[in-house]
């Protein structure tokens, strides 16, 4: 029979709980978004079937692709605030600070797409 190891109680050995996007705002907002992206996705499927240009479909996958960037940037952006905010629970200047910073980082990597 084996021996059953002792448990650590050291936090950091501890392994990390996969986060989740808890504000439920930003959750409603990143859905609303990947719900009209997948409208978009239902429209190439009509425009290819009725026989539309590669031109104009190859443009609403340019769409699609920019509109599924931009919802994944915002869903990173929500996270990251809310992991800051928790482990570094900032005071009501530092939070607006914070909400300051973080707009001009999504600002920032939305000009790099």
């Amino acid at each position: 029979m084996p021996i059953a190891q002792p448990v650590s109680q050291d936090p950091a050995a501890a392994p990390a709980e996969a986060s989740v996007l808890n504000d439920a705002d930003s959750r409603t907002e990143v859905l609303n978004r990947l719900k009209r992206a997948e409208g978009q996705l239902r429209g190439i499927q009509r425009m290819i079937e009725d026989g539309e240009s590669c031109l104009k479909i190859g443009q609403q996958f340019s769409a699609v692709r920019k509109a599924l960037d931009s919802t994944y940037l915002r869903m990173t952006v929500c996270f990251m605030t809310q992991e800051l905010e928790q482990h570094l629970s900032p005071d009501a200047a530092q939070r607006a600070g914070l909400d300051t910073m973080m707009k001009d980082v999504e600002t920032l990597l939305a000009r790099m797409g």
